[in-house]
């Protein structure tokens, strides 16, 4: 199964991204927590192009393609603005957030723990980020 959604970056469009991913997952054999993580990490990953890459520029879009294979199911997002190249990114030290009271820092962070596999490319223009999470056995 393979569905695509265009997202305008507005943060009011992520509504209709939850409402995508939940009906994408809903055969997958996950129980609702594993669901709602997964619905998490890829929201994280839309939320941040739109605000950091797109500043929400709702002429602006990024599409989300949803592939459910037996194994697993891969999110690939593809954006044309500024590149972030989620590899690259270097986690807090936790202590530090605590001890500073820093808001923000640690979405990509769960993501990386959420998902099984994360990849980026990009030519310069068009950037590809695929989240990939291993089903369990049904």
């Amino acid at each position: 199964m393979i569905d695509r959604l265009k997202l305008y970056c507005n943060t009011n469009q992520l509504a209709i991204l939850r409402d995508f991913l939940t009906k994408t997952l809903q055969d997958t054999g996950m129980g609702d927590i594993e669901k709602h993580q997964v619905i998490l990490a890829v929201e994280e990953v839309c939320a941040n192009l739109m605000i950091h890459s797109h500043l929400c520029n709702p002429n602006s879009f990024i599409s989300v393609r949803a592939v459910l294979h037996e194994e697993e199911v891969v999110f690939e997002i593809v954006d044309m603005g500024q590149g972030f190249n989620i590899l690259e990114y270097q986690e807090p030290e936790l202590a530090e957030v605590v001890k500073t009271k820093r808001k923000g820092g640690l979405g990509i962070m769960l993501v990386k723990k959420i998902m099984d596999r994360i990849e980026f490319e990009t030519n310069g223009q068009k950037n590809t980020c695929r989240l990939i999470k291993i089903l369990k056995s049904k």
